[in-house]
């Protein structure tokens, strides 16, 4: 009987994980399955999502999906699953046993197929191509997550701030932020964050490495997105528009920061002089003052200032640059807060 059970479950994986079927566990292609492949006859189809299965046994299971039936419960956290053979492998967690090693990293994982997805990303392979947008991925189920996006559709709402998200994951994700979990701290300066992805990008500041660059300026950055985000401001684009006041940004969370503004929410308050901000950097800044600290000096005069854009704005000075002229009188000025207090003039 055991043998029997072990044999339906391995059918159970191949039907869940078509795309893995013909990789062994090193996440080469078997010699037996490519040289004679055979077409696997699905003949029961789902009528909901149109899935198709070998067995009639394996569409019922797959119907408690849309059902929202699952009758296997965990005893130990109370997790339900839709068939008995999930919920012995969800046991192995509890049992913290981890079987399937990876030759590569070293790394361990509790079922064969957890192993084989890794394998992929010691590759540098991506076959599966997005047919809107052209991106690779790596697995047929990264793709699928990806086409969500493409959709629009956004099925999963938080409930406490109407945020919505294309899995149900990203909810999860997104959920701790509400209950201030930060479970992942750093070890270098204490920092705390809700994911271990971000706490691992979060170190790469600490290391110093910043393997991206950009060919324009040279300016380096520690992750990809953060280039992006810098090569805009080449660009003269600036899509996102405020519908308040009509002002312009370069990108969505530089609009969603101004937005605040038109609130007049001041949620960051000073604990030693009482002031307000809008932002949490912007009392960061401020709390500089209190301290006294002028970490950034001009290398021409020696002069210090509490944060980067005050020097910045200093060396104006140096370069003799009045780069905002007035519209009406011709004036020329150094700085954009200059030109605002003289145009007033012309309003009087």
């Amino acid at each position: 009987m055991k043998i029997k059970e072990e044999r339906r479950d391995t059918k159970e994986v191949e039907e869940m994980y078509p795309d893995q079927k013909d990789h062994d566990v090193n996440g080469e292609k078997s010699l037996s399955r490519s040289t004679k492949k055979t077409e696997v006859k699905r003949p029961f189809s789902c009528s909901q999502c149109g899935k198709r299965f070998t067995r009639k046994g394996y569409l019922k299971t797959h119907m408690l999906i849309h059902a929202g039936i699952k009758p296997f419960t965990c005893p130990q956290c109370g997790k339900s699953f839709i068939s008995k053979g999930i919920l012995r492998d969800h046991m192995l967690i509890h049992t913290g046993i981890k079987s399937f090693s990876c030759s590569q990293c070293g790394k361990s994982f509790i079922q064969k197929n957890r192993l084989k997805n890794h394998l992929v990303t010691h590759t540098s392979e991506k076959p599966f191509s997005c047919s809107q947008c052209g991106k690779s991925f790596k697995k047929k189920s990264n793709i699928k997550r990806h086409m969500l996006i493409h959709t629009g559709i956004k099925s999963f709402s938080c409930s406490q701030c109407r945020k919505t998200f294309t899995q149900k994951s990203s909810l999860k994700d997104h959920m701790l932020i509400h209950a201030g979990i930060k479970s992942f701290s750093c070890s270098q300066c204490g920092k705390s964050f809700t994911h271990k992805s971000y706490l691992r990008r979060h170190m790469l500041i600490h290391t110093g490495i910043k393997s991206f660059s950009c060919s324009q300026c040279g300016k380096s950055f520690t992750e990809k997105s953060q280039l992006k985000k810098h090569l805009v401001t080449h660009t003269s684009e600036k899509p996102f528009s405020c519908s308040q006041c009509g002002k312009s940004f370069i990108n969505k969370s530089v609009l969603k920061r101004h937005m605040l503004v038109h609130t007049g929410i001041k949620s960051f308050s000073c604990s030693q002089c009482g002031n307000t901000f809008t932002h949490k950097s912007s009392l960061k800044d401020h709390m500089l003052i209190h301290t006294g600290i002028k970490s950034f000096c001009c290398s021409q005069c020696g002069k210090s200032f509490i944060n980067k854009s005050n020097l910045n704005r200093h060396m104006l000075v140096h370069t003799g640059m009045n780069s905002f002229n007035c519209f009406q009188c011709g004036t020329n000025f150094r700085h954009k807060g200059q030109l605002k207090i003289h145009l007033v003039t012309h309003s009087s």
